[in-house]
């Protein structure tokens, strides 16, 4: 079990006003990613990570923690059991599930015990920002609400924004796609380019990109070459 933040081979120091992120995986290499991705994301600090529910509970007793990235699988027990027994406990990190569990009962049953997110495996870096970022949102509210729309703004900011009807031939299994790995790509991507990361055709990807563009989420911009015509490039807008 290690402590801290990741950054350039070191775990560096915490910042008082960070969320501390615990990440519970039983993978090494895949806790190892997880917890590079948090350390990208602004606001958040890796508390540590465990590898099973007896390390994430030591870790607990010694540690302060906000939010749990928690795997449901775990050598020692299911993830959920971990939630009853933090809950017994008296512990009230929040707890974002990190899981290729697909059982709605199962996805119930979290919300119940207080799973404030769950992010199927597997993710990109983007998906897990863009659940740690909502998360913060709604971690930052406080204060008396003025009435019942405000209180249901601070609940849809845990949520994703429900998508609107796609155009004929369009699915939202590739949109989710496309949206990701143009999301993570930070000097944008052709065409061609997220064709080949996605494993569809360029002129597929171009109609994907120019979903996005439309719907104001992407931005696009001719880059000029050696030779030729120039290529459009797409970058993510940030809305």
């Amino acid at each position: 079990m290690r402590a801290g933040r990741p950054g350039r081979g070191r775990w560096a120091a915490v910042r008082p006003s960070d969320i501390r992120v615990l990440v519970v995986e039983d993978d090494p290499v895949a806790a190892d990613a997880h917890a590079l991705y948090v350390g990208r994301v602004p606001g958040f600090t890796v508390s540590g990570t465990a590898h099973s529910m007896g390390d994430a509970r030591r870790h607990l007793d010694q540690h302060p923690v906000d939010l749990l990235l928690l795997d449901l699988y775990l050598p020692d027990g299911h993830g959920l059991q971990l939630v009853r027994t933090l809950r017994a406990a008296g512990h009230g990190a929040d707890i974002i599930a990190v899981t290729s569990a697909r059982d709605l009962t199962m996805v119930r049953e979290g919300v119940s015990l207080g799973v404030v997110q769950y992010v199927l495996k597997p993710f990109t870096f983007a998906t897990l920002r863009d659940r740690l970022t909502r998360y913060a949102e709604f971690r930052a509210t406080s204060g008396e609400a003025s009435g019942q729309d405000e209180v249901d703004r601070a609940i849809a900011a845990l949520r994703a924004p429900r998508p609107a009807a796609l155009p004929k031939g369009l699915t939202a299994a590739t949109l989710r796609a496309v949206t990701d790995v143009l999301r993570a790509a930070e000097r944008g991507l052709t065409a061609a380019e997220a064709a080949a990361d996605v494993g569809i055709s360029r002129i597929t990807a171009r109609r994907y990109l120019e979903h996005l563009v439309d719907g104001g989420r992407a931005v696009r911009a001719p880059q000029y070459g050696q030779v030729g015509r120039p290529e459009l490039r797409y970058r993510w807008s940030g809305h």
